[in-house]
């Protein structure tokens, strides 16, 4: 009885086919291997010597990458092969069809790899969208890869591997066909079709998640290749087609297209006057770079950067609010040397990172740190590592969440901490871990870091006030309403970290920076975008610093400038901000997805790009916005905000 039923399910041919998926599979992720080893060895003089990455690691990232690209070209071979079997049509023509498909679709992925050697050996960095604008010109392109005698001998093995690479499917297919046919020509039986159609339905699941990459939040990104300090190491794991395609879809989307609001030279004219950048030599891929030089000694102080989640300034009693949410912020606030007209430079996480720690403003709903090349920003993170601090990020969700691994290590910071380095019993949403576990995880980081000597810089990310909130049973709120329990939370949670932190023997020595990554919508809106989604804190006190509360308008594109002159630290500046303490601002801009902003004391001009629309206001005595008519002042305030973001587009297409 049970060998009739082993018969009645056996179905060898329907095994065979999928051998030769498999071994067609494990063949092209091997070519992919094999050109990757080839680029490290002949591109190993730009790893960092100093440093000590495993260099397998890379490799490994690069097979999970390469994966990724063979389980695309392999789902519909698969899925042919596989259901065609499970009924009983198995035909040589199919496996036939299979070596033709992956030949051509191959032929092109290999294509990326082997053109990646000499592309990385120029640009360092992987191949991606912009070889499309040499297309238009087929005659010149042609003759720089012809012309250029050290690309020949990738050319060369370009077809080579792929001569073998075919050779070898028409070898293994027709192996396969031979053992299709000594298994004989049998219908399977009803018992049989329906296990391997479960099977093949399971396999083609289990490639569709291949392509997916990954079980987390997102599928794979090219973040995750990322895990050390070397960026050749870090590059080396990304497949040049997943890159090229990854790229060729990130300019197609919608937050790319270009913004044109005045003319470049104007707007770069502008800034500069505004700035007061008088040098006569302009590099035409740093137009604002000048030298910021120290007024005093060099201090060289811990610091601790704390961006809230969308703590705005509507949230405190300082500013308004009618209950006592934010008893920790407001006391500083009064303690500590406070901001009363900050605003961030966008709405989205992303643009307070970029914003504060490497003073470049946000461009509408661009995130600033994605992209198939992670973009290098100086910035405060840069300055502080090459005057010898050591630079921690933590972070309570997935490190490659909006690219932020692969854009702070790119950047300045030495080690990033995120919800893989967590207990997953910790984890409460899609977001992580709560602001509790992320300060006292990053309290004990700290206080082992201290132990070195040497001077250190740690940001910290809270989420909590983020939706979905999650208020902790045992927190004993003084509100009802979930939306302010969870501000609440927030603010005890630094609350509770500073009270830890006073008993620490680094704490004397070290500077605190607490603001907002952005606002939110708190109340009823004034206009079009709410000031509560820009109007944020900032509090920085710490040796050496007088508390006060400063007046004046700032945004958080100047805190780098602000905190390295209140340090005596001086450094080459790429950025748009000011140090508020010696060169006050009399106006400010901001963006958010659909709006450019300027204002200053008296009157903000907000503009709608896509809508083509503007929006006058005179700002009163107590904040509040009046709608106005348009008038020169306001012209003035349009000009500038204009000047400073069209700047920022130019610079972001340069770097690109």
């Amino acid at each position: 009885m049970e060998q009739s039923f082993i018969a009645r399910i056996k179905h060898p041919r329907w095994a065979w086919q999928l051998l030769f998926v498999v071994g067609i599979h494990l063949l092209s992720l091997l070519v992919f291997t094999l050109y990757r080893l080839v680029q490290y060895i002949a591109l190993h003089h730009m790893i960092d010597a100093t440093g000590d990455a495993s260099h397998l690691t890379a490799f490994v990232r690069g097979c999970w990458f390469d994966n990724v690209i063979t389980c695309y070209i392999m789902i519909v071979p698969l899925a042919l092969l596989l259901l065609c079997a499970t009924f009983g049509y198995v035909r040589r023509w199919t496996r036939r069809a299979t070596v033709i498909w992956c030949s051509v679709f191959f032929a092109l992925a290999f294509m990326a790899s082997a053109a990646n050697i000499p592309y990385f050996a120029y640009f360092f960095k992987n191949l991606d969208s912009s070889i499309f604008g040499w297309f238009g010109y087929v005659g010149t392109t042609t003759g720089m890869l012809l012309g250029e005698s050290s690309y020949w001998l990738y050319i060369a093995l370009y077809f080579l591997v792929l001569a073998l690479y075919v050779w070898l499917l028409r070898k293994w297919r027709k192996y396969i066909d031979r053992r299709v046919e000594q298994a004989g020509d049998s219908r399977p039986q009803w018992v049989a079709v329906l296990l391997y159609f479960v099977l093949s339905a399971l396999l083609i699941a289990f490639c569709i998640f291949g392509i997916r990459g990954r079980r987390g939040y997102n599928p794979i990104k090219i973040s995750q290749a990322y895990y050390c300090q070397d960026p050749f190491l870090n590059q080396l794991g990304i497949n040049p087609m997943f890159n090229l395609l990854t790229s060729t879809l990130d300019d197609l989307r919608k937050e790319n297209s270009e913004l044109h609001l005045m003319p470049y030279q104007q707007a770069i004219a502008n800034v500069r006057k505004e700035l007061g950048i008088d040098s006569l030599a302009v590099d035409s891929t740093r137009v604002l770079h000048r030298r910021v030089t120290a007024t005093g000694t060099p201090r060289h102080p811990n610091v601790v950067v704390i961006l809230m989640e969308s703590m705005s300034a509507s949230l405190m009693q300082t500013f308004g609010q009618k209950q006592p949410l934010t008893p920790t912020l407001d006391s500083l606030y009064h303690t500590s040397l406070a901001f009363t007209h900050f605003y961030s430079a966008g709405i989205h996480t992303n643009h307070g990172i970029t914003a504060t720690l490497y003073s470049y403003p946000a461009l509408m709903f661009r995130n600033l740190m994605k992209g198939t090349v992670t973009p290098r920003r100086d910035g405060l993170p840069t300055v502080l590592h090459d005057e010898g601090y050591h630079n921690m990020f933590f972070m309570t969700h997935e490190a490659q969440y909006d690219n932020m691994k692969a854009f702070l290590l790119t950047n300045g910071y030495d080690e990033v901490f995120a919800e893989e380095q967590y207990p997953s019993e910790e984890k409460v949403n899609s977001f992580g871990v709560p602001d509790k576990y992320l300060f006292d995880y990053a309290l004990g980081t700290i206080r082992q870091r201290a132990k070195s000597r040497e001077p250190f810089m740690a940001t910290l990310l809270t989420i909590s006030n983020h939706p979905p909130y999650i208020v902790p049973e045992w927190f004993n709120a003084k509100t009802k309403d979930p939306e302010t329990q969870i501000v609440e939370y927030s603010d005890y949670c630094i609350g509770r970290f500073l009270a830890q932190a006073r008993r620490e023997s680094w704490y004397n020595n070290t500077i605190f920076v607490i603001l907002a990554d952005h606002g939110k919508l708190v109340g009823k809106s004034e206009a079009e975008l709410p000031q509560s989604y820009n109007h944020v804190p900032l509090i920085i006190f710490g040796p050496g610093i007088e508390p006060g509360i400063y007046d004046g308008l700032g945004t958080q594109i100047d805190v780098m400038p602000t905190l390295l002159g209140m340090m005596n630290i001086g450094y080459d500046y790429d950025g748009f901000g000011q140090d508020l303490l010696r060169t006050p601002r009399h106006t400010v801009f901001y963006t958010s997805d659909t709006h450019v902003v300027g204002r200053d004391s008296t009157a903000l001009y907000m503009y709608n790009p896509k809508a083509e629309q503007s929006f006058y206001y005179d700002v009163s005595a107590s904040g509040s916005l009046l709608p106005t008519s348009d008038s020169p002042h306001l012209q003035q305030l349009r000009s500038y905000a204009f000047s400073m973001v069209q700047t920022a587009e130019y610079l972001y297409r340069r770097q690109k």
